[in-house]
C-alpha cells in the first residue's frame, strides 16, 4: 500500500515538473517577443529622432510599400525615404546583433560569421529602382542608397561604404543624420544649384503618399512571401 502511495506520488511529481517546463518555455517564449517588440520599438524612435534632425527644406515619408513589378510580392517595403532639393535618400534599417561582414559585390553578407543575410544595398536597390518607376518623369534625381545599422552591430565591411563620397552608404543608427547632411552638403559644393525646388519635392512627397499601400492583408501577404524566399 505505501509502494502504492510512493508509487502515485512519484508520478504526480513528474506530471508536475512537466507542467512547470511547459509554462517556462511559455513565458520564456512570451519574454523574447516582448524583448523584440522592445527593441523594434527603440530602434523606430531612435531613427525618428535623427530624421527630425534633417534640414527642414527635406520631407520624409516612413514604413511605405508602393508597386514594384519585379519583385516576388509585387511590392516593394521601403523603411525610409528622404527627399532633398539635391537628391533622393532610400534607408533601410536592420536590427541585427554582432559582426556585419560584407561587401558592395557579395550577394550575402554574414552577421557574427554564422548567420547570412541577403546584401542589403542589393535589396535596397530593389526599392530604388521600384521608386524611379513611381517617379519616371523625374530622371535627373540622384538616388542615395544608406544601410542603417543598430550600435549593437560592428561593422567589417567594405571601407568605401563608409566614405561620403560614395552614393552608397553603411551607417550606425546614431549617426544617420550627420552622414546625411554631410552628403548634402558634400552635394551642394559640387553641383550648385538644387536639383529638385521646394514645389518638386512636395510634388514627389505626396505622389508616393498617394500610392503607398496600408492595407494589413496586403501587406502582412507580402512579408509571407519575402519569408518563403528566405526559407
Amino acid at each position: 500500500m505505501i509502494k502504492k502511495l510512493l508509487r502515485l506520488f512519484g508520478i504526480g511529481k513528474k506530471q508536475s515538473l512537466k507542467q512547470g517546463t511547459t509554462t517556462v518555455k511559455k513565458t520564456a517564449s512570451k519574454k523574447s517577443k516582448i524583448e523584440s517588440t522592445r527593441i523594434g520599438e527603440i530602434g523606430e524612435y531612435k531613427i525618428n529622432i535623427q530624421l527630425d534632425q534633417l534640414p527642414k527644406n527635406c520631407l520624409y515619408a516612413s514604413d511605405i510599400m508602393i508597386p514594384n513589378k519585379k519583385s516576388r510580392s509585387g511590392y516593394a517595403q521601403i523603411d525610409h525615404i528622404i527627399i532633398s532639393p539635391y537628391g533622393i535618400f532610400v534607408v533601410e534599417t536592420k536590427n541585427y546583433k554582432g559582426e556585419i561582414k560584407g561587401s558592395k559585390s557579395e550577394k550575402y553578407w554574414t552577421v557574427d560569421r554564422r548567420f547570412k543575410m541577403y546584401n542589403p544595398l542589393m535589396q535596397n536597390y530593389g526599392h530604388i529602382k521600384a521608386l524611379e518607376g513611381l517617379l519616371k518623369n523625374e530622371s535627373n534625381v540622384l538616388y542615395i542608397s544608406i544601410i542603417s545599422f543598430t550600435m549593437r552591430c560592428r561593422f567589417a565591411i567594405d571601407p568605401e561604404l563608409r566614405k561620403i563620397e560614395s552614393n552608397e552608404l553603411v551607417v550606425y543608427d546614431v549617426e544617420l543624420s550627420e552622414f546625411i547632411n554631410r552628403k548634402l552638403n558634400r552635394l551642394k559644393a559640387t553641383t550648385g544649384e538644387p536639383l529638385l525646388s521646394h514645389e518638386k519635392i512636395q510634388q514627389m512627397y505626396q505622389a508616393i503618399h498617394n500610392v503607398n499601400i496600408t492595407d494589413p492583408k496586403t501587406r502582412s501577404a507580402h512579408v509571407a512571401a519575402l519569408k518563403s524566399v528566405s526559407k
